[in-house]
């Protein structure tokens, strides 16, 4: 990953992130500014906040399902990030952009990643594992099981009849 180079790909990918960074700003300057000038507006928003915080928090995960990765950021920085183990990469969960640690540089995008592994081992199961499947009867199994079944049907042929 110290070796990636940038393709052409990713200085595309970073100026996109950088134009829609730069329009969420001027659509949260706007916000700011009607919420200044409307009370009813800004509680209204502080609310939404608060709600969304609760809600984030009731999703939290237990650390056996955190997947660590290991990402290289366009400024060329690497850094770690976390995401949901049953995401297939750090990309796919959402984390596209990150604010480098080490630069400062916000809406770095993420050109190049590895995982690490997960945040800790999952606990041991506490149930008992399911028993294993019947075994398979042989052909030798099947040929008696047919022997034994052709004898009953003649026998209950003969009392039929009989």
């Amino acid at each position: 990953m110290e070796e990636y180079e940038l393709a052409r790909g990713d200085h595309r990918r970073q100026k996109q992130s950088e134009e829609i960074s730069e329009s969420v700003r001027r659509q949260v300057e706007e916000d700011n500014a009607k919420c200044r000038a409307d009370p009813a507006r800004a509680e209204g928003r502080r609310q939404a906040f608060e709600n969304v915080a609760k809600l984030m928090q009731s999703f939290k995960k237990a650390d056996h399902e955190i997947m660590r990765w290991r990402v290289r950021l366009y400024c060329g920085h690497i850094i770690e990030t976390e995401a949901h183990y049953t995401y297939t990469d750090p990309i796919s969960a959402g984390s596209y952009g990150r604010r480098c640690s080490e630069c400062g540089e916000d809406r770095q995008t993420i050109v190049a990643f590895e995982p690490i592994g997960l945040r800790c081992e999952p606990p041991e199961a506490t149930e008992p594992p399911p028993p294993p499947p019947p075994k398979k009867p042989t052909r030798a199994d099947l040929e008696r099981r047919v022997k034994t079944l052709e004898k009953e049907n003649e026998r209950l042929r003969a009392k039929l009849s009989g």
